[in-house]
């Protein structure tokens, strides 16, 4: 009897009940979980260390072993496996449970840290108290909810993204970039910041002091890093402290402009980027949950760039509020400071319109001349009002209301726990302001794009399907036209799904780069040129 498969839905077959295999790992991880539970409701382990080791090394291996039965024995190529028959990948019953469970867990992180044992004075109980041993082991000190977080986002990336390269092992693309998410996650956001912390007070440093610094974090992302006490902490750390400090700031105006023009917006938010990291692993089952509308597409636009505006002028108020006055003391002065924001602001929108305004749509143009007109308004206010604060509220009040509102309420409980809903990159999508700067820089002036083969093309969705940017990518596939957006992130996805070869990620010259003119056949470049003759 043949054991070929002649269906030829392109949405897969309904899932299969679990194999022995996967029922044993799901058993094995959940016991990992049922531990951490345990503490949460301050069961006190004798040997701490111990039962972390094995509730870390239990959800690893139960998620690592469940993906390995899933695609081991499958034929490297397309996966599309039913996503929208399970009912936690088709925000089905236990999509929402499980987008409630993760919302929650945020919530309790970010605003009631007490509910998962934190002790202002005195030894840590719950879970925190069982991740005591861990953090103390890396830096010294005692765990905090940050460092348990911490700890299972990079256990989430480091299981699900052996899942990831497992499930897309035909694609050369997708495992070199998910090995780069996995390294940055675990060295340079996790491992090393703590051992930094175990350097504060060491003789390295003269008895000096380290702040905590995710070296793989800029700004916007790292918004606090200009605050006061950020930078006489920067100071009074000596060499170190200042290489860090002008490494923080060349990271914004060298680093990743021509990171960005050489390889587009997918050297950080796919390749380095933690929240881009847990989306792409933890999130890869829920991609195709995206919002493909237009009108999707145009709330994006404007609240992604809301948030970037939110920030500037955020951050331009905190850096004000501790800058000096007097010109014989202090060479960059308050007056000085916004006067230089405003003249750098007004420089890169002059330069925008004058030689890039033709890749600008209507609304985006007319957007950018409002929040431009905008912040040259509230500066102006500043000079005009005497009153001492900057853009109309104090400094102290724009940071914690964009602390909230997007570094908690948005990144987190929404950004994140909102995976099984909204799909993977809610937050990138929506709310990040590196991802909407990176993103102005590619569609200007990078060397990214991916080309299509229009000719090659059957319509088959599954590069739309998949898009976790929420980007019609068969749309430009079927007119042969390059897919040049701000919000491409690179993953590829699109590229490792297609079934004909569509699909490639390129860095190429930028003549010709942006072509938004109709293809009648394929790529046939000498018919085109006859078409679009004026």
């Amino acid at each position: 009897m043949s054991n070929y498969d002649r269906s030829m839905a392109l949405t897969g077959q309904p899932p299969k009940t679990l194999s022995r295999n996967q029922k044993i790992a799901t058993l094995i991880g959940f016991f990992g979980l049922a531990i951490v539970l345990l503490a949460a409701f301050n069961i006190n382990f004798t040997n701490k260390g111990l039962w972390l080791s094995i509730s870390l090394v239990s959800i690893t291996t139960g998620t690592i072993w469940f993906a390995w039965d899933a695609y081991s024995n499958k034929e490297p190529g397309i996966k599309n496996d039913g996503v929208w028959f399970k009912s936690i990948s088709s925000k089905g019953f236990w999509g929402w449970i499980a987008g409630i469970a993760l919302t929650s867990f945020y919530i309790i992180l970010y605003f009631y840290p007490e509910y998962l044992g934190l002790v202002a004075k005195g030894d840590n109980k719950g879970v925190i108290g069982l991740f005591d041993p861990l953090s103390r082991l890396l830096s010294g000190n005692p765990a905090s909810q940050w460092f348990v977080y911490g700890t299972f986002y990079t256990v989430a990336i480091l299981a699900f993204g052996i899942k990831f390269i497992w499930k897309y092992r035909h694609n050369r693309y997708e495992r070199i970039r998910t090995i780069s998410v996995i390294f940055f996650q675990t060295g340079f956001a996790f491992i090393i910041p703590e051992l930094m912390a175990r350097l504060n007070g060491s003789s390295v440093l003269n008895g000096g002091s380290l702040p905590y610094y995710d070296l793989k974090n800029m700004w916007p992302l790292n918004y606090y890093n200009f605050e006061g006490y950020r930078i006489k902490g920067f100071l009074s750390s000596g060499d170190i402290g200042f290489v860090l400090l002008i490494f923080g700031v060349a990271t914004i105006f060298i680093i990743s402009p021509i990171l960005t023009y050489k390889y587009g917006k997918r050297w950080y938010c796919s390749w380095v980027c933690g929240c881009g990291g847990l989306a792409e692993t933890a999130g890869d089952s829920f991609r195709q949950l995206s919002d493909k509308t237009v009108k999707a597409w145009k709330i994006e636009r404007w609240v992604v760039h809301s948030v970037v505006v939110f920030v500037t002028l955020m951050t331009t108020a905190v850096i004000y509020s501790y800058l000096g006055t007097d010109t014989s003391k202090y060479w960059l002065t308050k007056s000085t400071f916004l006067i230089s924001v405003a003249v750098l602001l007004t420089v890169i929108f002059a330069w925008v319109m004058l030689f890039k305004r033709e890749q600008f749509q209507k609304d985006a143009k007319y957007g950018a001349i409002g929040y431009m007109v905008i912040i040259l308004a509230l500066i102006g206010t500043h000079f005009l009002s005497g009153d001492g604060n900057v853009f109309l509220f104090k400094s102290e009040t724009l940071r914690k209301s964009y602390s909230f509102l997007i570094g908690s309420i948005f990144s987190g409980v929404i950004g994140t726990g909102f995976y099984p809903i909204f799909g993977n990159r809610v937050w990138c999508r929506f709310g990040c302001p590196m991802a909407a700067i990176l993103g102005f820089q590619q569609r200007l002036f990078s060397k990214f794009r991916i080309t299509t083969n229009g000719g090659q093309c059957i319509s088959c969705g599954n590069c739309s399907t998949y898009c976790e940017m929420g980007i019609d990518v068969r749309a430009y596939a079927q007119k042969g036209e390059n897919i040049v957006r701000s919000s491409c992130v690179g993953c590829g996805i699109c590229s490792a799904v297609c079934p004909r070869g569509v699909l490639k990620l390129e860095n190429g010259p930028l003549k010709g780069r942006i072509d938004s003119n109709q293809v009648l056949l394929g790529n046939d470049v000498d018919l085109m040129s006859l078409v679009n003759q004026k």
